[in-house]
């Protein structure tokens, strides 16, 4: 089993190994002269999970998994999701924690509440030691107030976005602005 130093080398990590399997096969192949003896040997053969995966599809696939709520894992993927976390108990303590935060966002709770919840996960993260959630936390502490905020009244900015992006669009299928005025009298009576 391989422990990982870093989320991002897991795939190549693997692949690695398995490069090295192959090159190790064909040396031992290459080694014996009789045909006999090469077939002994036989053709290389990656190895299998049980769900008939090799571990590089495995961890290609691995995205789609870890991307998603375990509640949205349809058979196949929790089958696979079983294997990727046996293989690699580190990711699923990670995984685990990426859906505990996941869970404080989508809980109805108060500030006061919200705020205890994401310091409980604070200290999960530096228990559990990654750098990649380490970012994370230095963020939220940075724009705590804002974060609680959003407990008020679970309100977001997405509407703002999603104007500024119409915005743009129209900006942008007129080639640009020449009379400011006018386009902000266009904006005003296409948008209100």
């Amino acid at each position: 089993m391989v422990e990982v130093r870093s989320w991002s080398s897991t795939r190549w990590e693997v692949l690695a190994q398995e490069n090295k399997a192959i090159r190790e096969h064909r040396a031992k192949r290459k080694a014996v002269h009789t045909r006999a003896e090469k077939d002994l040997i036989g053709e290389w053969e990656p190895e299998r999970m049980e769900n008939g995966e090799t571990k590089p599809q495995i961890m290609a696939r691995r995205r789609h998994i870890i991307l998603m709520h375990k509640t949205k894992w349809n058979a196949q993927q929790q089958e696979r999701a079983a294997i990727l976390f046996r293989m690699f108990p580190r990711l699923e303590e990670a995984y685990n924690i990426y859906l505990e935060l996941v869970d404080i966002f989508n809980r109805k709770s108060k500030p006061a509440e919200a705020r205890l919840n994401l310091a409980r996960w604070y200290n999960k993260v530096e228990t559990f030691g990654d750098d990649g959630f380490n970012k994370v936390v230095e963020t939220f502490e940075n724009h705590n107030a804002t974060i609680i905020n959003y407990f008020e009244d679970r309100l977001t900015n997405a509407s703002a976005e999603s104007f500024n992006a119409k915005i743009k669009a129209f900006r942008t299928q007129f080639r640009g602005v020449a009379d400011i005025s006018f386009f902000m009298y266009r904006l005003a009576t296409l948008y209100s």
